[in-house]
């Protein structure tokens, strides 16, 4: 589990495919040697297990059914990504829950500074807007954030500039894709709605 507080951003320094897998090698300011073989970092929102480490490098492998459902597909070598390590039990939940499970792609429609901030829109699939309710949370290539309004399949989050300067939020145009990944809270909810529904 993680927290969707970002604690570096990273950089893809090698891609290796091999039999429709993606091996990545990423390069981190945190410290690693609180880090295992076989630990779970999240990269970009990705939960992704660690399979090798260097002394502030660490690969990790990816399969064709995440990259299928994920932005991973597009990574390139020189490409900056959100890294968080996974929590330990007792660590501070600054942000929401977060599962690293990857639930859908989301699209960037609009972006736009707001004095101090910076409100985007984001397009997601009609089977995740369900999902999606005004003051909830959401996490965007791993980063925890507010829901500040939703009209149908389109969402709005504002971003601070903390975050801006200390994500690769700060780095996203207009249609690029991102990772979306639901409050585990509200599809539970949903889910337990709907089949209570289907009962009566």
């Amino acid at each position: 589990m993680f927290t969707g507080i970002i604690k570096d951003i990273g950089k893809i320094t090698n891609l290796d495919i091999k039999k429709s897998d993606l091996n990545i090698e990423v390069k981190t300011n945190l410290t690693l040697s609180d880090i295992n073989i076989g630990d779970s970092i999240c990269c970009d929102g990705i939960c992704l297990t660690a399979i090798s480490l260097s002394k502030n490098t660490f690969n990790a492998e990816l399969s064709k059914e995440t990259l299928s459902i994920t932005t991973s597909s597009n990574w390139e070598k020189g490409k900056k990504i959100n890294i968080e390590k996974s929590l330990l039990l007792g660590d501070q939940v600054g942000g929401h829950l977060v599962s690293g499970h990857v639930d859908g792609l989301g699209v960037l429609k609009k972006k736009k500074v707001i004095k101090g901030s910076v409100k985007l829109d984001f397009l997601v699939p009609k089977v995740l807007a369900k999902y999606i309710s005004t003051k909830g949370s959401i996490a965007i290539n791993g980063v925890s954030l507010t829901v500040n309004s939703v009209n149908k399949n389109l969402f709005s989050v504002n971003i601070i500039s903390h975050t801006l300067n200390n994500t690769t939020m700060s780095l996203l145009k207009v249609n690029d894709q991102v990772n979306i990944e639901v409050d585990t809270i509200a599809r539970y909810a949903v889910n337990a709605a709907e089949s209570y529904i289907k009962e009566k």
